[in-house]
């Protein structure tokens, strides 16, 4: 087993909040001119999810920190220019093109994999390939239909073949269209210069831990492994090596590692009033929300409706650097509804109106209405701050 240094710089919890937020984009000035293909790079993977409210949540992402950015410039932004392509990360992503190499490792392992929960038929995956090389880019639909029935997981042969393609990297997603994955070959996709599996897992690991850190901040062992799904013996081999630095966090009681250029500055600047996607990596595991912001963080959707305390897509407030209470959004033609609000105390409800407010007009809504407050004494000052910004 590696032997670590010992820390030899100490954090507050103050300190490791703050430097998360400016990991993660919410402080400081947003840098508009990187613009949606700069957060992409900061963050290293911007999760993909079906669920889609005031919009899917990997618009929502970029939104977050760079305000009302027109979504059909997201999706060109990610997409076009060979710019990104999806694969499994910390779940299914959109990653930098050029961490294609840095995932060899993972497709290695896909090759490797002795068993899988879809068989593949005989002769079907080198029809895809073959299909692909002559009709390409196509979606499952064109290739020959996705689904075998009307079940979510009952694939078709074509479908579990051009799945499979793409876990061993001779395919790309090269776009969502409609939602579907639009694939294509790699060699077509990919850059040439990107286009290898010559790295050793070593080296893979290494530039994925380094960068879970950068996009951290600061984190534990399981926050640095969660961030792209490694596994905490994959991060143990490599993190003395990763350029990242051990330090302690007042409150944590663990083992901690921080991006040496992220302790180099004080994080200061101004800081975002936001709606978060429950999926967005400031927040997306929920140990370290917890842990960082004294908030509890739970998707409610797939969680049936009388046993939901919070709404089905209940979006996070992020406001002064804190998690402040919970709007669950719905759209009724002009209006955004704010089905359900939860606030933590009546200081929060100007940022809850603000982050509303700009909600609304980036999905282009002149109207807000506040259906339910948790706190029933809240709902009238939150009504009269919403009418008093609108007017």
């Amino acid at each position: 087993m590696t032997t670590l240094p010992r820390p030899t710089t100490s954090l507050t919890a103050d300190d490791a909040r703050r430097i998360a937020l400016r990991a993660q984009g919410f402080l400081g000035a947003p840098d508009r001119r990187a613009g949606v293909r700069g957060v992409l790079r900061h963050l290293g993977a911007v999760q993909l999810d079906t669920i889609s409210v005031l919009a899917r949540s990997h618009e929502l992402v970029p939104y977050a920190r760079l305000g009302a950015v027109a979504r059909k410039t997201v999706e060109s932004a990610y997409w076009k220019d060979a710019h990104a392509f999806e694969y499994w990360s910390h779940a299914a992503c959109i990653l930098p093109i050029e961490e294609w190499p840095h995932f060899a490792f993972r497709r290695r392992a896909y090759r490797n994999r002795p068993h899988w929960h879809h068989e593949l038929p005989e002769g079907a995956y080198d029809q895809v390939v073959k299909q692909l090389r002559a009709e390409g880019p196509l979606t499952a639909t064109e290739l020959g239909g996705a689904k075998k029935t009307s079940d979510w997981w009952d694939w078709s042969g074509t479908k579990v073949a051009v799945e499979r393609a793409l876990m061993y990297g001779e395919v790309v997603c090269v776009e969502r269209r409609g939602w579907k994955r639009l694939y294509d070959l790699a060699e077509r996709a990919v850059p040439q210069a990107l286009l290898h599996d010559e790295l050793d897992d070593a080296e893979c690991l290494r530039r994925l831990v380094r960068l879970a850190g950068e996009s951290l901040g600061v984190g534990t062992r399981a926050d640095i492994a969660d961030y792209h799904r490694l596994k905490g013996e994959q991060v143990d081999a490599v993190i003395a090596d990763s350029g990242l630095v051990p330090v302690e966090v007042e409150g944590w009681g663990k083992p901690a590692w921080a991006d040496p250029v992220a302790l180099a500055t004080p994080p200061r600047g101004r800081h975002r009033t936001t709606l978060l996607s429950p999926f967005d990596s400031l927040i997306w595991e929920r140990a370290r929300t917890e842990r960082i912001f004294g908030f509890t963080h739970r998707l409610e959707a797939y969680v049936p409706k009388p046993k939901r305390v919070y709404g089905y897509f209940a979006m996070p407030v992020l406001a002064g650097g804190r998690l402040v209470g919970r709007v669950d959004p719905a759209r009724e033609g002009a209006t955004l509804m704010a089905k359900q609000v939860t606030l933590d105390d009546a200081k929060a409800v100007p940022a809850v109106a603000q982050a509303l407010i700009e909600a609304a007009t980036w999905v282009n809504c002149t109207d807000v209405r506040v259906e339910r407050v948790e706190a029933p004494g809240l709902r009238e000052p939150l009504v009269r701050e919403l009418a008093r910004v609108l007017a």
